[in-house]
């Protein structure tokens, strides 16, 4: 009986051990089809540039930020965390920001589109790290306001066989011009336009084409009343590989700011390889 029960055991190692190794490389052999693009991956994986439409702040700003991503293939919640640092008051300053936490579920089908490991995450799910710098380059009521930005996104989230995040950098450059068109004399009301116009670059997992070169653009406008203000703009990247990098979206938001403090409101309508629509709530505090 001790024979035969030894010999049970040892069977059922065998099977586990042989059962992991599969299940390993299944995982391994799944991220070698990933493509990176933003068609098939998350919500959060290529980050489009914001349009700063009054140049660069003055003062320290901490958000906290709670997004509902919603597409028919897939459903995720996230909390988004930033933080800008003026190092030359209105001049220069450094923005650090990116996803803390993402919930998804993804649908079977869609999990097999992207190749993708499993439809949800088995453990905590963390977003890159983004690293901007703006500098301010010329201020003028009469002619343009002209900013400079830097990007750079690291390779430190997670669930990459997922198709959550790419496990790689990105960098790219943009220049903002804005310019008020109209302001009332108590300075209560203002009406601005922007546009912003770049270049980005990731690195992919394609021996062929180690990175992809992106234009990006986008241009819009802002009212402004008293403490509120609405803004709205189109942004696009077009990626030179035309496998899912060209994404577009439409977005919003409404900012209303008392002593310091603002509440912020923000939709955005996901067009072409852009899949999700976007619905988030922040809270911003002001130093």
């Amino acid at each position: 009986m001790t024979y035969f029960f030894s010999r049970a055991i040892y069977i059922i190692i065998i099977f586990s051990q042989i059962a992991t190794c599969v299940f390993a490389q299944d995982w391994r052999e799944t991220t070698k089809e990933l493509i990176y693009a933003p068609r098939y991956f998350g919500p959060n994986a290529f980050p489009l540039p914001e349009l700063q439409s009054d140049g660069v702040p003055s003062r320290w700003e901490a958000e906290i930020r709670g997004e509902a991503h919603i597409y028919s293939g897939d459903k995720v919640k996230d909390l988004y965390t930033r933080l800008f640092i003026p190092v030359v008051k209105g001049r220069v300053g450094i923005e650090l920001c990116g996803v803390v936490v993402e919930d998804y579920r993804m649908t079977r089908a869609t999990a097999d589109e992207r190749h993708a490991y499993a439809t949800e995450s088995p453990i905590t799910c963390y977003g890159d790290l983004i690293i901007n710098t703006y500098f301010q380059l010329l201020r003028s009521d009469r002619w343009l306001d002209i900013t400079l930005d830097t990007h750079l996104k690291t390779a430190s989230g997670g669930r990459l066989c997922d198709a959550r995040y790419i496990d790689a950098a990105g960098y790219g450059f943009n220049l903002t011009l804005g310019k008020t068109l109209y302001r009332n004399a108590t300075r209560t009301f203002a009406l601005r336009a922007q546009g912003i116009a770049g270049f980005y670059c990731w690195m992919t997992n394609d021996m062929v084409h180690r990175q992809n070169d992106a234009l990006f653009y986008a241009a819009g406008s802002s009212i402004t009343y008293r403490n509120a203000s609405l803004s709205a703009d189109y942004a696009r990247l077009k990626g030179y590989e035309n496998n899912g990098d060209r994404p577009a979206m439409l977005r919003t938001k409404f900012n209303f700011e008392y002593r310091r403090n603002i509440l912020s409101l923000r939709y955005r309508h996901g067009m072409k390889d852009a899949l999700y629509d976007t619905y988030s709530i922040a809270y911003i505090r002001c130093f």
